[in-house]
């Protein structure tokens, strides 16, 4: 492994680590089936689209030997890179980084102060090679103190102006539509779907009943400690610069199991980040599904897997294609990508 591998690999860590105390806000993009008999239309007709149809028919059809009763019907999902785009960085930590810039003129102290002098000089790389200890601090010094609603409506009025560094447009619109389409595919089939994601949980309860129809009770993430307090007679819950559980990797089943209380039948991630909870997935009894979502377009999104500074797709993807996991390759099955394609 490189230097910059190593870089890559802690940042990713750090990020996720360290970010678990932050939510956000998205304007919905409402998605209806608007074809009965084709329930994942921007979906290409290939054998990644047959083997997620056929699948959610075996285990909904009475009669079926793979039938599952609806209480059972478990599906989860990763967020970042999975449900919506996660370059050239993570979306939180894009929040993070502007809540910087915006306390910056209160703290004159942090001119000479890292990674707060690189990030004044627009030097992110610069800043984030303190690792794990930087990206904290920087989290430490934009949330501590602050209860759980103001940080909501900071990052509501954050959002509703915010725009992705690479296209311009708004984070809400940076979803994937085929994602979209199979959240609501498996939801009509009765199946409950979650989000189990490495993201902070506070932050993605803010957006994915909005955006993707998962409500914050479905929200599995990392979480910071809170702190319960009477302000002005008021009772508040202060978010701490503490991390409470790390949803990545290994803790994402134990997430599921502390959370959800039932193993998944169908999971879908799209890097090592994902991988043992897809393998907690394979390992129950019955039909199952395990699904990665691979970045192959580099035209309409970007392509990347082994090597990346976010998402890195190494070892999933020699499990996945060991284990016949489905491959659900951006380039060759989805005819589009973001909802504002051909717009």
């Amino acid at each position: 492994m490189t230097s910059s591998d190593r870089f890559s690999e802690v940042g990713r860590r750090a990020i996720l680590s360290a970010l678990a105390t932050l939510p956000m806000l998205l304007p919905v993009s409402a998605l209806a089936q608007t074809a009965v008999t084709d329930p994942l239309p921007t979906w290409n007709d290939t054998a990644t689209k047959k083997a997620i149809v056929t699948f959610v028919e075996r285990v909904t059809k009475q009669g079926s030997p793979d039938f599952v009763p609806p209480a059972e019907r478990i599906a989860t999902f990763d967020n970042d890179g999975t449900l919506w785009a996660e370059q050239p960085n993570y979306f939180q930590l894009a929040f993070a980084l502007d809540r910087v810039k915006t306390l910056a003129p209160q703290h004159p102290e942090w001119k000479d102060k890292e990674p707060f002098a690189s990030l004044s000089k627009g030097d992110l790389k610069g800043a984030l090679a303190g690792g794990e200890p930087a990206i904290f601090q920087i989290v430490t010094a934009t949330h501590s103190g602050m209860t759980t609603e103001e940080f909501e409506t900071i990052v509501r009025d954050w959002i509703a102006t915010a725009r992705h560094s690479t296209t311009g447009k708004p984070y809400t619109e940076m979803v994937y539509q085929p994602m979209l389409e199979l959240l609501a595919h498996l939801r009509g089939n009765g199946f409950k779907t979650f989000i189990v994601s490495g993201g902070g949980i506070d932050f993605m309860r803010v957006f994915a009943e909005q955006l993707y129809g998962i409500p914050p009770e479905q929200i599995v993430g990392s979480s910071g400690k809170l702190n319960f307090e009477l302000r002005d007679g008021k009772p508040v819950l202060v978010k701490l610069p503490e991390l409470n559980f790390n949803d990545d990797k290994a803790g994402k089943p134990v997430g599921i199991e502390m959370h959800i209380g039932r193993r998944p039948i169908l999971a879908f991630g799209n890097s090592d980040g994902d991988l043992q909870m897809l393998q907690w997935t394979a390992t129950g009894s019955g039909a199952r599904f395990m699904g990665l979502v691979h970045h192959t377009d580099a035209e309409r999104e970007w392509a990347y897997d082994r090597t990346s500074s976010v998402g890195r797709l190494d070892k999933g993807l020699d499990e996945a294609k060991a284990n016949n996991w489905t491959l659900a390759s951006m380039k060759d099955d989805w005819k589009r990508v973001f909802p504002f394609e051909g717009k």
